[in-house]
């Protein structure tokens, strides 16, 4: 017998799938570099690297809730002591993402959740849809990023979706 999948479900899935790719490039970051920055406006390496990490545990947290207030954006980032902080908190992160949405019933997945600044709505759209937008897409956007510091680091880069100038896994 066929059990019934939850709209989460699919998330959850995509979501550990990703991780050991994110995981991947999280491994190549080198620590001796933590505080290098392509350009005086990017964050530095080590903040990029921890803020891809933290990601899924902080949307989680923020989709628990109805909503949320909009956070500042362009505040000062924290920066990580080492890479082993960077990995063991990409590994916490989404193990309480998981957590999160293993608890996420179809009802509540399908709900409205908002985000307002200053009492205006900013967005309002259903959980899951918030949950798909940050804590997936939005940790893609950040691990190209991460990826192109990498390479101009002249570090390999690791194969994503395909090979990389540096990786082949179809060779």
């Amino acid at each position: 017998m066929q059990t019934a999948t939850r709209i989460a479900d699919a998330v959850i899935a995509e979501l550990e799938q990703e991780a050991a790719s994110t995981r991947r490039a999280l491994e190549r970051v080198p620590e001796d570099k933590l505080d290098w920055r392509p350009h005086p406006k990017s964050m530095s390496l080590g903040q990029l690297a921890l803020h891809i990490a933290s990601t899924p545990a902080g949307v989680a947290h923020g989709a628990a809730m109805d909503g949320m207030e909009m956070p500042e954006f362009g505040r000062p980032r924290p920066e990580p002591a080492s890479k082993a902080e960077i990995l063991q908190k990409h590994e916490e992160s989404v193990a309480a993402a998981v957590e999160f949405l293993r608890g996420l019933d179809d009802e509540r997945a399908e709900a409205t959740w908002t985000m307002t600044r200053a009492g205006r709505t900013m967005m309002s759209l259903p959980r899951i849809e918030f949950v798909r937008m940050v804590m997936l897409r939005h940790v893609y956007h950040h691990r190209g990023e991460l990826c192109v510091y990498l390479r101009l680091l002249d570090v390999p880069v690791p194969s994503i979706y395909g090979p990389s100038a540096d990786e082949n896994p179809f060779a």
